[in-house]
């Protein structure tokens, strides 16, 4: 056995002194040719062949070939794409217990009239799993949409509770006359959207500093100023103690305590308006389809009773309406330099404060009807019960 390993390592032996000196000779005369042989022995011998060359030169050496490129442990992984930072992650959701529905616009919007559509998915303008309440496309119901029959009660002994004592002669000319112009310009400006949801939390961050706050309203809000101050007191449990045409006081309360405000979430976008029935129909209701037509070009041709201002105050639009009613069967408002969707809001609101029957919005005009059996409407009280109206102010 000594004999037999003693002949096989000469063998190697032997046989590695043949390899060096071909491999010199061939180096030394033809570079080429030693480059294909290499190359030949690398990558043209068969798989076999590889595997026994690895095995010899682990029995002999301890060598170990390096793995593939592809496997290799230490390459690094991929780096991820990059993310912007978003508001939207990791924000808990909010509980709120306001004791009313949340609504983009509180004096634009009515949950007696019901949209037969909606223009985009039911995406909550709060955002994603930011809020408890469930958005319907129109609003976010409170108490999951259940209506409370004590809940008026709680709400009114919740303001009575706030609000105090009511306020003197003297207090309330002291709180408007801080509120003028020359004295401060902490306002609220109520637009075409009217009275907004994220509207409120602004009221409240002035509250925190003054203890009224002016808000000045301007365009089709103003057609129903009483509709505006209802909701002004209604959502902030304030009071408005001043009105003079569109500008209005909102005093917080006696007993108002800002680190105890109401947390409103607020709505991160403004969501789309639903699809309403349409205002103007293809004919009026009682009349065919010739007379319907006689009267909207009659509408057309008949005196404007007044020319409104883009942004102005409508608050007297509503009365002329009636007067002109006693006299005229139709009356006609010339809303040229309006957007659409404006005159549209202002024919809708005095189909229902006048009351009266749409006929044209044709040419940027609004052409009303009274109807064949007119009554002229009943005195109304024009502001409610807690607002303290004062002549000449």
């Amino acid at each position: 056995m000594e004999h037999f390993e003693t002949l096989t390592g000469a063998f190697f032996r032997l046989n590695k002194g043949i390899m060096s000196m071909m491999i010199r000779l061939l180096s030394r005369n033809n570079s080429s040719s030693f480059n294909n042989l290499l190359t030949r022995c690398l990558h043209g011998a068969s798989s076999d062949e590889t595997v026994s060359t690895y095995s010899r030169l682990l029995d002999r050496y301890n060598f170990h070939p390096p793995p593939p490129a592809s496997e290799d442990p230490q390459k690094k992984p991929p780096k991820p794409q990059y993310r912007p930072p978003s508001s939207l992650e990791g924000v808990k959701k909010m509980h709120s217990s306001l004791p009313f529905d949340f609504r983009f616009s509180y004096t634009e919007s009515s949950s007696s009239v019901r949209p037969i559509g909606l223009r985009e998915p039911k995406y909550s303008p709060f955002g994603p799993d930011r809020l408890n309440r469930e958005w319907t496309g129109v609003c976010a119901p409170a108490g999951g949409g259940g209506e409370d029959p004590k809940l008026e009660e709680k709400r009114r002994k919740e303001r009575e509770k706030i609000q105090g004592p009511p306020l003197t002669e003297a207090e309330r000319k002291f709180l408007v006359e801080l509120c003028q112009r020359n004295k401060t310009k902490r306002q609220i400006n109520l637009g075409r959207d009217g009275l907004t949801h994220n509207m409120l939390n602004d009221i409240y961050n002035h509250w925190k500093h003054a203890e009224a706050v002016r808000v000045k309203c301007l365009g089709v809000p103003t057609l129903d100023m009483k509709n505006v101050i209802f909701h002004l007191e209604d959502k902030t449990y304030g009071q408005v103690v001043s009105k003079h045409c569109g500008t209005l006081v909102l005093y917080r309360g006696r007993n108002y305590d800002p680190k105890k405000r109401p947390k409103i979430p607020l709505m991160l976008w403004k969501p789309h308006e639903p699809v309403y029935p349409r205002l103007i129909k293809t004919t009026i209701d009682g009349l065919s389809i010739e007379e319907t037509k006689a009267m909207r070009k009659k509408g057309l041709a008949v005196p404007p009773l007044t020319k409104l201002a883009k942004n102005g105050y409508y608050g007297s639009l509503v009365p002329m309406v009636r007067d002109a009613f006693l006299v005229s069967d139709l009356v006609r408002i010339d809303c040229l330099g309006l957007e659409k969707k404006d005159y549209k809001k202002i024919g809708a609101k005095l189909r229902d404060l006048v009351p009266c029957i749409l006929v044209t919005f044709d040419k940027e005009q609004v052409v009303i009807w009274r109807g064949k059996d007119y009554k002229p409407a009943e005195d109304e009280a024009e502001y409610p019960p807690s607002f303290i109206h004062h002549q000449g102010l």
